[in-house]
């Protein structure tokens, strides 16, 4: 095959240009006068002039859920394997977490904490006012501990 040779598999096809004279006569089937009637006329979609007027959503960034949901506090999270460090007998709450300097206070306040059941535990514990995973609290039980 030679360059000469290339065919296109579909056939141009222009589009029909109107008011120009010729065989459609009159307004050449534009009507008469107005803005529509105009060459190069393109006007907007009328849906386009409604969404216009709608308020944007301001102030809420790439991730919506993160700005409006900001004011709500997470838990702090911390493993069954850094609990094993403290003293058997340990009760074992916010407060002592933080006195101990497992957790960071927020705000001169001890904060909401998870206990996750990552690691192992060998030491018995009383865990209160902590939020616990079901892992966690088996792994908690098993090691002579309690959960309240």
């Amino acid at each position: 095959m030679q360059l000469h040779e290339l065919q296109p598999n579909t056939k141009k096809k222009s589009a029909k240009r109107v008011g120009r004279g010729g065989k459609r006569g009159k307004t050449s089937g534009k009507g008469h006068k107005g803005q529509k009637a105009r060459a190069g006329n393109s006007s907007r979609p009328e849906i386009r002039e409604h969404i216009k007027k709608l308020p944007k959503l301001r102030g809420h960034g790439v991730n919506r859920a993160k700005t409006v949901n900001a004011d709500k506090v997470l838990p702090t999270v911390i493993n069954v394997s850094a609990l094993n460090e403290l003293d058997a007998g340990t009760a074992v709450n916010p407060k002592s977490l933080v006195a101990v300097g497992l957790i960071n206070s927020r705000r001169g306040k001890a904060p909401a904490v998870k206990i996750l059941g990552t690691g192992e535990l060998t030491k018995k514990l009383t865990v209160t006012d902590c939020q616990v995973s079901k892992t966690a609290q088996e792994k908690i039980e098993k090691a002579g501990g309690s959960v309240a």
